[in-house]
C-alpha cells in the first residue's frame, strides 16, 4: 500500500515539474519570438532612411538649363567657322565669355563646382584666343577643337535640355580628327568650311 502512495506521488511530482517546464519553455519562447518581431518592425521602418541621416539631392534640369545662353554661344561659333567667318567668330566668342559670367552654380553640389570651375577656366581661356584672333580664322579653329572637348565634357556631366549630336571629322589637325557638337545631324564642318563643308559623321547622341 505504501508502496502504491509512494509512486502515486512521484507520478504527480513529475507532472507537474513538467507541466512548469512548458509554461516557461512557451513564456521564453513568446519572449524571444516578441524581441524577433520587434527588431524586424524597427528594420523594416529604417530600410528606407540612409545610415548617415542626410540626402542630397542635385537637380540636374537646373543646372543643364543655366547651360543654355553659353551652349548657344558655342553652336554660333561652329555656325560662323563652317561658313569661314572669323568676325563673327569673334562675337561669337565674345557671347560665350559675356554668358559664363551669368551662371548661377547655387545649385551645383561641391564636387560639381570645383568640376564646373576647371571647365569653365579652360573655355575662358579659348574663347578669349577667339576673340582675340580676328583675322586669323586658323588659329581660332585650333581653339574652337580644344574648347569643344570641354564642352562635350561640361554637357555630359551637367546635362542638355535638348539632344546633342558629337559629330568627327578624321581629317583635320594632320588626320588626327577633332570633333564638335551641334543640335542637328546635318554636317556643317568648322574646322574646314566651305572648303569641305560636308566632312564628317556623328559619334554620338548626348540626351
Amino acid at each position: 500500500m505504501k508502496i502504491l502512495v509512494f509512486s502515486l506521488l512521484a507520478i504527480g511530482t513529475l507532472a507537474l515539474s513538467s507541466c512548469k517546464e512548458n509554461k516557461e519553455q512557451k513564456s521564453t519562447t513568446e519572449t524571444s519570438m516578441q524581441h524577433d518581431m520587434s527588431m524586424m518592425s524597427d528594420s523594416s521602418s529604417m530600410g528606407d532612411m540612409p545610415m548617415d541621416g542626410k540626402v542630397t539631392v542635385i537637380d540636374a534640369k537646373k543646372t543643364s538649363a543655366n547651360l543654355t545662353e553659353l551652349y548657344s554661344h558655342y553652336t554660333h561659333l561652329t555656325f560662323a567657322l563652317s561658313g569661314d567667318d572669323d568676325k563673327e567668330a569673334v562675337n561669337a566668342a565674345k557671347g560665350m565669355l559675356e554668358a559664363l559670367t551669368k551662371i548661377d552654380k547655387n545649385g551645383f553640389s561641391a564636387e560639381q563646382k570645383k568640376e564646373y570651375a576647371e571647365l569653365e577656366s579652360s573655355i575662358k581661356e579659348h574663347a578669349q584666343h577667339i576673340a582675340d584672333n580676328a583675322g586669323n580664322i586658323d588659329h581660332q579653329r585650333e581653339h574652337l577643337d580644344l574648347m569643344s572637348e570641354d564642352f562635350y565634357d561640361l554637357l555630359k556631366d551637367f546635362g542638355t535640355s535638348k539632344t546633342v549630336y558629337k559629330i568627327f571629322c578624321p581629317m583635320y589637325n594632320d588626320n588626327k580628327g577633332a570633333f564638335w557638337l551641334s543640335d542637328s545631324r546635318e554636317i556643317k564642318n568648322p574646322y574646314y568650311g566651305k572648303k569641305m563643308a560636308s566632312c564628317g559623321e556623328v559619334q554620338e547622341e548626348i540626351k
